[in-house]
């Protein structure tokens, strides 16, 4: 059995901690700012802050949706752990408006539904979809009641 031991000088030590830092320090200064996913088409909306049933309103209002201010839906629900296909093609859609929905897996979040009142150049009945966890969209939906309806993104007017 052979058994080595290492001693580093006091000096050594402090100066590879002292270059750690730096690199770090360096790489926080350097690294671009991250923006989600389309954000830029997205422009100036808000995500953040949606508290009342007057911020989900104006939130879909950002996007020209004017809705009923009542929503006929509003319910706790659980993100899967596990996405089967549907949901995988749910989330590259909320994925295509800046959202993520895989962060927030097991989490238990609020699911508000809206009726649209001005989706242009159809006749059956719209709804609008928000998901909210701790105060922000995480994620949503425009669509159609009907079974062979559409589902679209916020600003997919």
């Amino acid at each position: 059995m052979f058994i080595y031991s290492v001693k580093a000088s006091s000096i050594k030590f402090f100066g590879i901690c002292f270059l750690s830092v730096a690199l770090l320090v360096a790489l926080i200064i350097l690294v671009p700012a991250y923006e989600p996913v389309g954000a830029e088409a997205l422009g100036s909306v808000s995500f953040d802050k949606i508290k009342t049933n007057e911020d989900r309103v104006n939130f879909l209002s950002q996007f020209g949706w004017e809705v009923d201010e009542t929503p006929l839906e509003s319910e706790k629900v659980t993100i899967p752990s596990e996405f089967d296909a549907v949901f995988v093609e749910y989330n590259k859609m909320q994925k295509s408006q800046g959202l993520d929905l895989s962060k927030y897996k097991r989490k238990d979040v609020m699911r508000y539904t809206y009726e649209v009142e001005n989706y242009p150049e159809y006749e059956g009945r719209v709804l609008a979809n928000l998901l909210v966890y701790k105060n922000r969209v995480i994620g949503g939906d425009i669509c159609s009641a009907s079974a062979d309806g559409f589902v679209q993104t916020f600003e997919g007017k």
